[in-house]
């Protein structure tokens, strides 16, 4: 008789069918949960007992996942990490604190929105633990979708994100050609992007809303994309390149706001301006936040109408 999966699997269970996921093999998959091999082989197959199917191919090589085997391993590390997150949250509480708040931002948000509502709820909750990770949206994205974070500050970059997660619009983000202090073009008096195209760019990847909007702006112009490029996937490398070169970039304007003003950057003013489609709030339908996170979720958006951004608040349906 089949044995129920719910009440017979183990937290130990979970950790190996993602040790033999991520190592690829039952000896390197104990050595990374500190037990031998034999242990490792023989929990295995009791793993592969309860489940009544086989959850790897074994090849001379290692262990190749099944099908079954790889939507056991997705689950297993979003129960994985949402023990983890358990823990963590349980501990600070303990130790007399309020939990943890994980959260994913784009570059451009990071400096304006996102710091002041950090800031915000830091002096409300001191004892709070945050989390910021800041990538492209497609990054945080995926961890929010692997429950790595709790909400995101960015924007859609797939239509099947927009089935999974709510949006709700914070801001708009303007984007700046710049170019380090003194640069050649610094006090030249530009007609249309014909006078940057042949300049070296340093740019962030084809798949970034950045550099698909260059893109466009290029392509309205009648032009072809720069050649002569770096692609960078690091805004602070993009910044420190720049400065040390006589590359040029596209980046948000709120990144590189002290920069201007410290006299570090020039910003090469163009008409029409490059503008990318508001960012905002992301977060799983359906699902509640924790205390902490409705809480900055709401500095958000009173940060957002402070600044006087565009529609703010309003829900993307």
């Amino acid at each position: 008789m089949a044995r129920d999966i719910a009440s017979n699997l183990k937290v130990r269970h979970l950790s190996l069918i993602v040790a033999l996921s991520d190592h690829g093999t039952t000896h390197r998959a104990a050595d990374a949960l500190h037990m031998t091999q034999s242990t490792a082989s023989k929990m295995l197959r009791d793993v592969e007992d309860l489940f009544q199917a086989a959850l790897f191919e074994r090849h001379p090589r290692g262990l190749k996942p099944t099908p079954l085997g790889e939507f056991a391993i997705s689950n297993a590390r979003t129960q994985l990490t949402g023990l983890l997150r358990f823990a963590d949250d349980f501990r600070a509480r303990r130790a007399g604190g309020y939990g943890t708040l994980r959260i994913g931002a784009i570059s451009g948000a990071g400096p304006d929105l996102v710091a002041r509502s950090l800031a915000d709820i830091k002096r409300k909750r001191p004892q709070l633990s945050v989390m910021l990770h800041g990538e492209t949206s497609d990054t945080v994205l995926d961890m929010l979708e692997n429950e790595r974070l709790d909400l995101v500050i960015g924007r859609f970059s797939s239509e099947r994100q927009s089935q999974l997660f709510e949006f709700e619009p914070l801001a708009e983000e303007k984007l700046i050609i710049v170019a380090r202090a003194g640069h050649a073009l610094q006090d030249r008096k530009l007609n249309d992007l014909t006078d940057l195209v042949d300049w070296p760019w340093i740019l962030q990847h084809h798949s970034t809303p950045t550099r698909q909007a260059l893109g466009v702006a290029f392509t309205k112009a009648g032009l072809r994309p720069p050649q002569d490029t770096i692609e960078c996937s690091s805004m602070l490398s993009i910044l420190n390149l720049v400065q040390v070169s006589d590359a040029l970039s596209l980046v948000p304007a709120a990144l590189v706001d002290a920069h201007l003003r410290a006299g570090l950057f020039t910003e090469l003013p163009l008409r029409p301006e490059i503008r990318l489609a508001q960012f905002g709030l992301v977060t799983w339908k359906r699902e509640p936040l924790s205390e902490a996170a409705r809480e900055f979720a709401d500095l958000l958006r009173t940060n957002a109408l402070r600044s006087g951004h565009v529609n703010a608040i309003q829900k993307c349906r």
